[in-house]
């Protein structure tokens, strides 16, 4: 009868079972240099298989980087958009105001005391103070320095009193919105002569 193997003296090894002393064999031989070259071949995959992980983790952090500028950049923009969205909005409205402004100019003082009169001053209140919500406000001009940013010449005054380039009037309001130019001021201006 044949002797049956304990499990004990056995090792698995991916394929057939093999004795305990078979596989200390195999560890005998290949620490005595048997396999050697071998251990030279895995060392240096092992250096490849690092350098490349290094590579491609190097490569993934820069894409990691690239995509986290790619968002925050798109954030800026999208923010941009948003606080700029009502700009063609607000240009429609301008001209309205400046008709309520050219309207009060004109009114006489002893019509600003009418009900209507009243009416019509409270909308322009109203349309300012929403204008300052959404960031927009006015163009300082008169007496201010010309500066082509800001300002849009419509007369040249010719003068000797005030040095070139002072505002003397102011044609039609000028507002920024968020501190860019929304639209520029038209103005007269002195001309040194």
């Amino acid at each position: 009868m044949e002797e049956k193997k304990s499990p004990k003296n056995e090792v698995y090894s991916g394929g057939a079972p093999q004795s305990a002393a078979n596989s200390r064999a195999k560890r005998a031989e290949f620490d005595s240099g048997g396999e050697a070259s071998n251990w030279e071949e895995l060392k240096k995959k092992l250096e490849e298989c690092q350098k490349q992980k290094a590579e491609y983790l190097a490569g993934w952090q820069r894409a990691r980087a690239d995509l986290l500028n790619y968002k925050k950049e798109e954030m800026e923009k999208i923010g941009e958009l948003i606080k700029y969205a009502n700009e063609e909005l607000i240009l429609k409205i301008l001209p309205i105001l400046d008709n309520i402004y050219l309207a009060e100019k004109e009114l006489p003082e002893d019509l600003k005391k009418h009900k209507w009169a009243e009416g019509i001053l409270q909308i322009k209140n109203q349309v300012s103070e929403f204008l300052k919500q959404e960031g927009v406000e006015e163009i300082k001009t008169l007496g201010e320095k010309f500066d082509p940013n800001f300002h849009e010449v419509i007369k040249e005054i010719e003068t000797k009193e005030k040095e070139a380039g002072i505002i003397l009037e102011e044609i039609e309001k000028g507002y920024l919105i968020n501190g860019r130019v929304l639209r520029p001021a038209k103005v007269k201006v002195t001309k040194y002569y």
